[in-house]
């Protein structure tokens, strides 16, 4: 990589400077001079190919850029000097589609169910006993939440069903997520409350399982489980704090300096404005708006609230819209039946959320209102639905750089890739898959070849396309650099290769939880690259990404993480 060159950065400082003389904010020796100045080290700046040695901040923004001998005199009597000691310095990274403050929330409010490699449950009886520990701890009548189970993972190679949590407790309403959060569970008593029964018909876009040989439910819920999880009570004000506090840290421990939050509502807004207010949020975030169906708009809009709206810190961002489900949950809609036959049916394809014509209704409604539209679509017959929703509404209200996104958009095909290109999309790939599911893809639901194609990086730089690529947390734990180590070696749980041909180069991995992601919200000129004028958020690492060997990207470790040039998290000695 190059070394940035000086001239730049000094004429951008100098531009700074006497903005900032004439608007009377003198530094305390009765000149400007930055705030801070890390000196010593291997600063990817994503501009480029672009590396510094030394970079200088004054209040939340950069100043200067270059080498040490050019960014070192700029020091005041006031400036704090760091020796990076040759450390890596990198912008700070996006988590480009999460659902923060959910990994806090399961840790302060509900049972962890997940299994192995990032929970301990493997089995029926463990699970049951999890639940079963937590209704010793609460008065009878208290509601039990769980959330993270896998089906596939469990020694039973099944769902539990409203029996299983049934054994953990008869006197407590339990209702846990499967890991996707697209399926969940209820026991007997949570049913009742509910008022499910044999007679309880599926709603659009679900399904209520029901036991083959009775009708009777068997607790299992497919794409409609808020008709039981919406009788859990909410958090207390209490455990929210707490629960933004303990999610707080694990973004910024993983160098998070930016969290999209891919979906909300009116709650989320406040609670967030609220943790703002009480510094919990030490970090940005870009929270967007859940769209359920035409005619139900939401609170951004409610609010008059457009795509944009709000700071540096914290902003609305798109419509968050879903079209389909998991393609682990068989709720992911295709073209093509899935490889394992779903209930023994060899026909099965999953289903969508709502009709095309809906889709395109709700779309057309808010490009033509100028929103940034997202949709969560998993299978290819629900990209297609999508494709066909965004180029109906650009024909009826041509819009320009609109940066719609398609959410996991993991079983893209390459002819939908060329539309995507053609549509100026972008989509976040929920490319974690292939780590954690991918032996499950190729082996159960997508079959060799259709699971070696999930998350098409390659195919989709070929194209031009830009994306980004998130760990969907808390589905799975935060953590961008595993990303970036996804992305170049596309190895499996069972350490295969999936797809070696959708492999990209650390750069192209590092552009999309930096430069990239910050394109994807509009914020490519505050955020993403380390360059003059922009927010001083960098993360310092244990190694450089790019030049370590690639199969150890995900063991750098994060030593300090900055916003808006201030420490929010640094790893104890």
């Amino acid at each position: 990589m190059a070394m940035a060159r000086p001239d730049r950065s000094l004429a951008f400082i100098a531009l700074i400077f006497a903005t900032t003389v004439a608007m009377g904010c003198l530094a305390p020796s009765g000149g400007i001079a930055p705030d801070t100045i890390w000196l010593n080290g291997t600063i990817v700046t994503m501009e480029g190919d672009q590396t510094a040695q030394a970079v200088a901040v004054l209040d939340d923004n950069i100043v200067a850029v270059g080498t040490d001998a050019e960014v070192g005199p700029l020091a005041g009597s006031q400036t704090r000097v760091v020796d990076l000691q040759g450390r890596t310095m990198t912008p700070g990274f996006y988590a480009a589609h999460d659902h923060f403050p959910g990994s806090g929330r399961v840790a302060v409010t509900q049972v962890d169910l997940n299994s192995p490699p990032i929970g301990a449950i493997e089995n029926m009886d463990e699970l049951v006993a999890a639940l079963g520990d937590r209704a010793r701890d609460l008065p009878e009548g208290q509601w039990i939440s769980g959330r993270g189970y896998d089906d596939t993972l469990l020694a039973e190679q099944r769902h539990p069903t409203r029996a299983d949590l049934d054994r953990a407790s008869t006197t407590h309403p339990i209702y846990i997520s499967h890991t996707s959060g697209h399926l969940g569970v209820a026991n007997s008593l949570a049913l009742e409350l509910a008022g499910i029964t044999r007679n309880t018909p599926n709603p659009e876009g679900g399904v209520v399982r029901k036991d083959p040989d009775t009708g009777e439910p068997d607790g299992v819920f497919e794409e409609s489980g808020g008709m039981v999880s919406r009788l859990v009570p909410p958090p207390t004000p209490d455990q929210t704090m707490e629960s933004y506090r303990v999610a707080v840290q694990d973004y910024v421990e993983d160098g998070v300096t930016t969290a999209v939050i891919a979906g909300g509502g009116r709650g989320t807004l406040a609670g967030l404005q609220r943790a703002r207010d009480a510094g919990i949020l030490t970090f940005r975030i870009i929270t967007m708006m859940s769209r359920g169906s035409p005619g139900q708009p939401t609170a951004a809009e409610t609010g008059g609230i457009i795509s944009g709206f709000g700071d540096t810190h914290l902003k609305v961002g798109a419509i968050k819209i879903i079209q389909d489900g998991s393609n682990q949950g068989y709720t992911g809609y295709f073209t093509e039946p899935y490889h394992t036959p779903f209930k023994g049916d060899p026909d099965y394809r999953g289903y969508p959320r709502r009709s095309r014509d809906d889709l395109v209704t709700m779309v057309k409604e808010l490009h033509e209102a100028g929103y940034q539209i997202a949709i969560h679509a998993n299978g290819d017959a629900a990209i297609d639905d999508v494709l066909y929703a965004f180029r109906e509404a650009q024909r009826e209200f041509p819009r320009r750089d609109a940066r719609h996104r398609i959410e996991h958009c993991q079983m893209v095909r390459r002819d939908q890739l060329d539309a995507i290109a053609e549509l100026n999309l972008s989509p976040s790939f929920f490319v974690g898959h292939v780590y954690y599911w991918g032996d499950r893809h190729r082996d159960i639901f997508m079959g060799p070849d259709r699971a070696a194609g999930i998350s098409a990086l390659r195919s989709s730089i070929d194209r031009g396309i830009r994306f980004t690529v998130h760990d969907d947390t808390p589905v799975t734990p935060v953590n961008p650099l595993q990303l970036v180590w996804v992305g170049v070696n596309r190895l499996t749980k069972s350490n295969q290769v999936l797809g070696p041909d959708e492999r990209i180069t650390p750069l192209e991995a590092l552009r999309t939880v930096t430069i990239d992601a910050a394109w994807q919200n509009f914020e490519e000129g505050i955020k993403g690259s380390i360059a003059p004028g922009k927010l001083a958020d960098f993360v310092v690492l244990s190694d450089n990404p790019l030049t370590v060997d690639p199969t150890e990207i995900r063991d750098i470790t994060v030593l300090e993480t900055i916003v808006g040039g201030k420490t929010v998290y640094e790893r104890p000695m």
